[in-house]
């Protein structure tokens, strides 16, 4: 118990210290066709509209005319940082453990969709691995980098892409958990169109008592089940 405390008095000390932004998609330039935010803080009320894009109370995404062209079938490389000024060796804090994710949504003009509503589909998860390490253990060991794959069965055409990071280190109590997220305007090419993802709405694919959500970091599970829908397939 003790040590349980202790770790949680030291997330909870570094956490002023160790937010997160995924600022960059396939090596581009910062916030060129990602929404990034000026603060890297994060948002905690999963019926907030700021759960799908980000927004409040980090302030409004910031405004992008690039549209990234991304062929299906292909890896994206997702870079997260502490801060839009960070290096590759200030990701976030290794105190603030949790999943990392990615979602589509299959928008007319990926310029102009806000990003909440209905549409959303999960194509990558990394949680909670056998030997006790998380995605957020791995997203740092690569030095910031998220590595997916875009789903060749899909359509063409343009798509919000949402990396998401869950932090947990204050999820012990309900409305604790920390998501961290922006959404990049991208244009997938190629697809095949053989396969119409089931989708769900963001704010709605998550509640506040989600198993993955209210989570104890610290009594010993073994195990993590992360909230929303199962991992897209083709």
């Amino acid at each position: 118990m003790k040590l349980s405390a202790s770790l949680a008095l030291a997330a909870a000390a570094s956490s002023a210290s160790a937010h997160t932004i995924f600022v960059s998609l396939n090596n581009g330039a910062i916030g060129d066709g990602v929404r990034v935010v000026s603060y890297d803080g994060p948002v905690q009320d999963v019926s907030s509209s700021s759960i799908a894009c980000n927004g409040a109370p980090n302030g409004t995404p910031q405004s992008t005319n690039t549209v990234i062209n991304i062929q299906a079938g292909s890896t994206a490389k997702l870079t997260w940082r502490h801060t839009l000024t960070s290096g590759s060796n200030d990701v976030i804090d290794a105190s603030h453990k949790g999943p990392v994710m990615a979602y589509l949504k299959k928008v007319s003009d990926a310029k102009s969709d806000a990003g909440p509503g209905s549409g959303w589909f999960k194509i990558a998860e990394d949680g909670l691995d056998s030997s006790g390490k998380w995605g957020v253990d791995r997203l740092i060991a690569n030095g910031g980098v998220q590595t997916i794959t875009i789903p060749q069965c899909i359509a063409p055409g343009q798509y919000l892409l949402r990396g998401e990071l869950i932090a947990l280190h204050g999820a012990s109590s309900s409305g604790g958990a920390q998501f961290y997220m922006e959404c990049a305007q991208i244009n997938i090419q190629g697809g095949s169109a053989s396969k119409t993802p089931s989708s769900v709405s963001l704010p709605g694919a998550y509640k506040a008592s989600d198993p993955g959500i209210l989570y104890n970091l610290y009594n010993g599970q073994k195990t993590y089940t992360a909230p929303g829908p199962s991992v897209f397939k083709c």
